[in-house]
């Protein structure tokens, strides 16, 4: 027990995070492949050809192998039980590749609807039909799974292709981000929404979504429940935006570069901005790309710059109050956020653009499982009457409303940049 409490004291988990996500992406420059398999589907026949055949379940047994040790490591250098890891985690993979199933549904992937909405939803089902076990709900590691996913999301984040793409995509991102954000949080202090909430929903509305949404959660420890509600958010307006906001582009005569920075700085969500943009055309599909990869480069700066506010104000504020010093600061500081920035400038200066096309396909779809794991376990945790409760219509009026300032501010800076 004592040498637990010492390996505990010793590593943290922000720093087992960092330590775990650093070891895929080395293993995977090394030249270990990430397996990466396919969970598109349109009918019951190419479900069975595709996604059942016998190697794409040997892909999805080396994702489940790659995931499982890394869990394991993980809770032996955080003292943690590993006998009930055994049980535990491989129940919350079947869940997890079954939402992954679902959501590769061609018919699906034409309402965009990602598949965290599903392994959230199918564990909100579990959680609130059977009741789980105390010692269950113990061993999910909600927390170690998001911030691992958000390192390797540090590895689609390359400077380079977006400096190479334009100044104006990056000029249009940080305008927006800035004045969105800044509004998002205005209101939601007006509205007297707690400050965990509001930079949650603040960070949604005006940098990338859900990524967004977890790089903020994580960089302040926040409440999962408040995290899934937000996302929840996101992922339901990203629909009605994806579909209409290109015939109200076209009804206003606006041109392809126009439409594609409108949709692009606007629509929260990566893969709503693509399918959006393709409605359009080609050039307003490179134009939403670029800015909304530009906004996806300011997610490492905004996470760091949100954990030190949040140290610095929790520490003035505290009953006790703790001078916010360099030294706390760093203490309090979410290691994930280096871990992230570490990777984003490896993949983007320091090692060539052919082994970043090697292994970028593999290491998304381990990064986009390890989200997803961690929405079907913060579903498993969570009741339906935690998620939707009175005071949750405070926050849904501000995101609508923020949501809606996004759009015009949009508008109006791509008109001015693009036209």
């Amino acid at each position: 027990m004592k040498s637990s409490s010492k390996l505990n004291l010793a590593i943290s988990e922000d720093w087992v995070v960092v330590i775990l996500g650093l070891a895929i992406i080395f293993l995977a420059l090394l030249g270990v492949v990430v397996p990466k398999p396919s969970f598109s589907w349109e009918d019951v026949n190419t479900l069975t050809t595709s996604v059942l055949s016998p190697s794409n379940l040997s892909a999805i047994g080396g994702q489940f192998l790659l995931v499982f040790v890394t869990a394991i490591v993980g809770a032996l250098l955080l003292g943690k039980p590993i006998k009930p890891l055994w049980v535990v985690f491989p129940m919350v993979f079947a869940v997890t590749i079954f939402a992954l199933v679902l959501a590769g549904n061609s018919t699906v992937r034409d309402y965009n609807l990602e598949a965290v909405i599903f392994s959230l939803g199918i564990g909100l089902l579990i959680s609130n039909f059977f009741k789980l076990p105390e010692w269950f709900k113990a061993t999910l590691s909600t927390e170690l799974y998001v911030k691992i996913g958000l390192v390797l999301l540090g590895t689609t984040v390359i400077f380079g292709d977006i400096l190479k793409a334009g100044a104006l995509g990056l000029i249009q991102a940080l305008v927006v981000v800035l004045s969105v954000w800044y509004f998002a949080f205005w209101l939601c202090k007006k509205l007297k929404i707690d400050k965990e909430m509001s930079l949650m929903l603040s960070s949604a509305v005006s940098i990338c979504g859900v990524s967004a949404a977890i790089a903020t959660s994580g960089a302040i420890e926040g409440d999962s429940k408040k995290l899934s509600y937000v996302v929840s958010l996101v992922l339901i307006t990203a629909i009605p935006m994806m579909i209409f906001m290109p015939y109200l582009a076209s009804w206003m005569g606006l041109s392809q570069e126009v439409t594609g920075a409108w949709l692009g700085g606007s629509i929260d969500t990566t893969g709503a901005v693509v399918a959006s943009g393709s409605l359009v055309g080609e050039r307003a599909l490179e134009i939403s790309t670029i800015v909304k990869f530009s906004q996806n480069v300011l997610l490492g700066i905004a996470a760091f710059a949100i954990s030190i506010y949040w140290t610095y104000s929790n520490s003035k504020s505290a009953a006790h109050a703790e001078k916010p010093t360099l030294k706390i600061i760093w203490e309090r500081f979410p290691k994930f956020v280096i871990g992230f920035i570490f990777a984003s400038i490896l993949f983007s200066f320091l090692i060539s653009p052919e082994q970043v096309a090697n292994v970028k396909g593999g290491l998304k779809s381990i990064q986009g499982l390890w989200f997803a794991l961690a929405f079907t376990s913060i579903g498993l945790e969570t009741n339906f009457k935690d998620l939707f409760v009175h005071n949750n219509k405070k926050p849904l009026y501000a995101f609508l409303i923020a949501q809606t300032f996004n759009i015009f501010v949009t508008l109006a800076i791509a008109l001015l940049l693009f036209r």
